[in-house]
């Protein structure tokens, strides 16, 4: 009677707060999900990105291929733009890219300045959220998630995959500057380089704005069709990224769903997935210096490791 006596005594804060006293953690364990179900449930993305671009509705103008040491340098070996066509009409219309778009002026370049988060922009961030939920591909990975028991719940999930993403942290010791969005899809400056930047649909709107002037690349996926994965040099006003690797062509929801299935079921380390028959790894690192409800980690980043 007295052990239960203080149990009640040590919960009894939570249950006077009205907070939820035994929080959802998010399951931690690699030997949930194996090397083959994320190959295999990576190669069901790849099949379902409806949404994905088609023949013909990107052309890409690659130019000059770099050496290890040439993409280092800043040289610029590329005099036209990466991207000679892109069928905004028909991809951007598109309900997940629409979404995607609207969040992508709402970060602040360079790491060091706070980022306000108004209420106009909380309701991007959800309704982004809303439309990828409703894509065969999310319902895949969170189906997945909740077989293997990382969550209970499809909106467990959904809660934490808005705060792993969104949640705001650190990178300056100083005002709350970064997220895992903002740095995968956004791309900042730090420590006066590029930092992220891995989302094609960015990189596309950037270079269309003047903003950014590609120099090269050094990786060319084995892909004939889209998604593809790439590795391009480039500057950012005057930053430069000497390796950027992105998935092209793709879905907001595809890269989400690969970017998330790695970060949750291999943390820190490289993931092995697969598209189209052919295999290639996900590098994921967790934000250690800080972490959100019951112990669990920001995504740092995460993209395709070529």
């Amino acid at each position: 009677m007295m052990k239960v006596y203080l149990v009640f005594l040590c919960l009894l804060p939570s249950l006077i707060s009205g907070a939820s006293i035994l929080p959802e953690p998010r399951k931690n364990v690699r030997a949930s999900a194996t090397n083959a179900e994320i190959q295999s449930l990576a190669e069901q993305f790849y099949a379902a990105d409806t949404n994905k671009a088609a023949s013909g509705d990107i052309n890409l103008n690659l130019q000059y291929k770099a050496t290890s040491s040439q993409s280092t340098s800043g040289t610029d070996y590329a005099s036209q733009k990466l991207f000679s066509y892109v069928n905004e009409a028909k991809l951007f219309a598109r309900p997940t890219f629409a979404k995607l778009v609207a969040l992508l002026d709402n970060y602040v370049q360079i790491t060091g300045t706070a980022e306000s988060v108004p209420t106009a922009e909380v309701q991007e961030q959800n309704a982004f959220i809303d439309e990828i939920f409703k894509t065969s591909i999310i319902t895949k990975l969170s189906n997945f998630f909740i077989s293997k028991g990382y969550y209970s719940t499809a909106a467990s999930f959904k809660t934490d995959l808005k705060e792993m993403w969104f949640g705001l942290y650190t990178r300056t010791s100083g005002p709350l500057d970064s997220s895992g969005f903002e740095h995968v899809f956004h791309g900042e400056i730090h420590k006066g380089k590029i930092s992220g930047l891995h989302s094609w649909v960015q990189l596309y709107l950037l270079e269309k704005s003047g903003q950014v002037n590609y120099l090269s690349y050094t990786s060319d996926g084995v892909w004939t069709g889209y998604p593809d994965v790439y590795a391009f040099q480039l500057k950012w006003n005057t930053y430069l990224k000497t390796i950027g690797s992105f998935f092209v062509g793709s879905s907001p929801e595809f890269d989400i769903a690969m970017y998330t299935l790695c970060y949750v079921t291999r943390p820190d380390s490289l993931c092995t997935v697969q598209m189209g028959g052919s295999t290639f790894q996900i590098q994921t690192y967790t934000w250690a210096n800080s972490t959100y409800g019951n112990g669990k980690r920001y995504v740092a980043s995460s993209y395709p490791n070529i």
